[in-house]
């Protein structure tokens, strides 16, 4: 795929004039079809990443738009009231063609030298400080997204099951309920031997948020005298910022360029996080090919783009400047008890609750990668590593909910590597410079990609502190 690189005993085809004039082309029966990481014997051994590629195309969609989808989509109404709508727009358009192109770079690094692993393009690339800085990203940031997925459990679910049943029991406190879903449902669902076997759970959770962008635009349509009341008071009386008294009026903004735009860049640039899981949905895709699984990529970006901005729209046309950086809870400022708020508030805690096995996959893969990459697959080793991680991810979030502020600045960090710093580096080092130089455009585009990201990186980082230092508590993340 795109060049025919002969490296450490890579067996490639021989490249001949017929086929140097098509080395960028994408064949069907190239080296993406091939049996990657062969040994010298011509015998491929089994390891604990090497799946029969049995997902259909769907299937793999479904997994990987329910990867990028986090709990983040709660806030883009309020970083729609922070740039306007059509600044919203562009920026999201923006973040959303540089996470395709983030993917692409990955997806071309990986054809080039036959490797499927996020870790395994590190350690190609910079030997083993690569393989372990890039699993120790993927490692933090995703623990860091499992942490707030439960910590919502932990505190929404308790309250909805006491607004339907009208009881409090002991077993409705929160610690408790986080353990009976950990145990019941992500437990069983990460014990799961392929990634691709959670395509059904994804698209019902998928469906759950679909759920939650109908409620919120039926509410925008038949918002009634009390959300019109809320969005005529007074901000101060709510602790917002003196200078969002200017969207109190009753008609959106379009473009904003105050003070609050600068918290909206860094949430709009990890609302695509899913680069941890490009790589393993890859791997297990039927029939799996660069440009399939970009399709993949691109049909999931598309339709999480198309939610993200219809859910910002209608949720800010309901609230205007009164929107909460939680949409949920500004609907709960007009009635707690208020059915369909209850039914979205079900539907979204289904949905992060679905989307933890999704995200402890790429975890599990990189602690193997890290410790064990010779050893074959163990059923032994594959519940072990589940189990210690939901024991220790529920421990954070029942005993330290406070670590999930110091999650922030793990995830302002390696967010940034995974989506732009380390696809871009490993690019720039993986493919051979006889193909492309380091002053051709594809090089020079990456490299300014990797800027990108470090601008992000620093962007975020100062944000976070300015949160912790004026104690405002905005929110700074995608996941």
């Amino acid at each position: 795929m795109f060049a025919h690189f002969l490296s450490g005993g890579w067996k490639c085809h021989q490249l001949t004039p017929a086929n140097l004039a098509s080395r960028y082309e994408e064949p069907d029966d190239g080296l993406e079809n091939e049996e990657f990481l062969p040994n010298e014997g011509g015998k491929k051994p089994i390891r604990f990443t090497d799946f029969e590629g049995k997902t259909s195309f769907g299937m793999s969609v479904f997994n990987l738009g329910n990867a990028i989808m986090g709990s983040g989509i709660l806030g883009l109404a309020y970083a729609m009231a922070n740039t306007g709508i059509l600044l919203f727009w562009f920026l999201l358009t923006a973040v959303a063609a540089l996470s395709s192109y983030s993917i692409h770079l990955l997806l071309k690094s990986s054809g080039i030298v036959g490797i499927r692993a996020y870790e395994q393009l590190g350690y190609r690339a910079f030997g083993n400080l690569g393989k372990i800085a890039a699993g120790t990203a993927i490692t933090l940031q995703n623990i860091g997204a499992m942490s707030s997925y439960l910590y919502i459990v932990k505190s929404e679910l308790p309250l909805v099951i006491q607004a339907f049943l009208k009881v409090d029991l002991w077993y409705l406190n929160g610690n408790y309920l986080v353990i009976m879903v950990s145990a019941s449902i992500i437990l069983p669902l990460a014990l799961m031997k392929q990634l691709g076997y959670l395509g059904y759970t994804s698209g019902f959770s998928l469906s759950c948020m679909v759920f939650f962008l109908t409620a919120v635009s039926w509410s925008n349509t038949h918002s009634g005298t009390s959300s019109q009341s809320l969005r005529t008071q007074s901000l101060f009386c709510s602790g917002m910022p003196s200078w969002r008294t200017l969207y109190v009026a009753n008609f959106p903004i379009l473009v904003s360029i105050f003070g609050g735009m600068s918290y909206t860049i860094p949430i709009l640039a990890f609302a695509f996080v899913c680069h941890p899981e490009v790589l393993p949905i890859y791997t297990e895709l039927r029939n799996p090919s660069k440009k399939k699984m970009q399709k993949v990529s691109n049909i999931s970006i598309l339709i999480m783009y198309t939610m993200y901005f219809l859910a910002a729209l209608f949720g800010y046309l309901t609230f205007y400047g009164n929107v909460e950086t939680e949409l949920l809870h500004t609907y709960s400022r007009i009635d707690p008890y208020d059915t369909l708020i209850l039914c979205v508030r079900v539907a979204v805690l289904t949905a992060v609750t679905l989307t933890v096995p999704i995200v402890l996959f790429p975890v599990r893969r990189a602690i193997q990668q890290m410790i064990f990459p010779t050893k074959s697959f163990s059923w032994l080793r594959h519940i072990a590593i589940a189990l210690i991680l939901l024991t220790f991810i529920n421990m954070l979030v029942i005993f330290a909910p406070n670590i999930l502020g110091i999650f922030g600045i793990i995830g302002a960090t390696s967010a940034p590597c995974l989506i732009f710093i380390f696809p871009a580096v490993f690019y720039i080092r993986i493919v051979p410079k006889e193909d492309e130089p380091m002053n051709s455009l594809p090089k020079i585009m990456a490299a300014c990609f990797a800027a990108l990201g470090f601008s992000f990186m620093v962007m975020s980082l100062s944000f976070i502190i300015i949160d912790w230092t004026t104690g405002e508590g905005l929110a700074v993340g995608g996941h």
